[in-house]
């Protein structure tokens, strides 16, 4: 007889083993949107629910659908899963003022395993954001400008290190959807914006100065 916690185990490794059967050719999957479940559930600790070669083959479809997207991270809730794990990769802005008023420099790819962070200092930074999971727009979300991230890697390796910057924003955003939290939970409403023409001259910008006179929010 099966206990509750390993029924819940072997639904869960159903769940994953059933997309990456609907994966297309190019091996990306399909990424869910917002209003579905996995997005706004509590992601289960990573515990050995997958078998090594099952756990290389979801993160390589992550991995992929991340990159085809494109994107600069994905969490399995995106992909309807909600187990606590995250993929990260940024090949940083072509922009030199950009990247250097968003402390945005390149990221290799890493994945996160059952990762969390700590807010570390008072600053904070408000840039920009959106989200592979809520196709067609975008909104200014005020962010902790360095946090301590803690985890472990697909080796089971543990980190425990200080982002700054954009790096930083970038976990937080993956990390949030593993506690069902989306940016649009913490972002300044009133500079959202459609992604067309008009909402991509705000994303031009470095900082979002003018929108914020324009659309009327504060960046303090």
């Amino acid at each position: 007889m099966s206990l509750p916690g390993e029924q819940h185990a072997l639904a869960l490794r159903d769940l994953v083993l059933r997309v990456l059967d609907r994966v297309d050719e190019h091996g990306v999957a399909p990424i869910v949107q917002v209003g579905h479940p996995a997005l706004r559930a509590v992601a289960t600790p990573v515990d050995g629910q997958l078998s090594s070669d099952e756990l290389s083959r979801l993160l390589d479809v992550m991995h992929r659908t991340m990159r085809a997207a494109p994107g600069v991270g994905l969490a399995a809730p995106q992909l309807g899963l909600p187990l606590a794990l995250a993929v990260v990769e940024d090949p940083g802005s072509p922009d030199s003022e950009a990247s250097r008023v968003r402390e945005r420099g390149p990221v290799p790819f890493r994945v996160l395993v059952n990762p969390r962070y700590e807010v570390v200092g008072e600053q904070r930074a408000s840039f920009y954001e959106g989200c592979l999971s809520v196709i067609g727009y975008q909104a200014v979300v005020p962010r902790a400008r360095q946090v301590r991230l803690k985890g472990h890697d697909e080796h089971g390796a543990a980190f425990d290190e200080v982002l700054t910057g954009w790096p930083a924003r970038i976990v937080q955003h993956e990390t949030d959807h593993l506690g069902g939290t989306l940016y649009l939970d913490r972002a300044l409403l009133r500079s959202l914006a459609a992604s067309d023409p008009q909402g991509a001259r705000w994303l031009l910008e470095p900082s979002p100065t003018t929108a914020a006179q324009v659309l009327g929010f504060s960046l303090d």
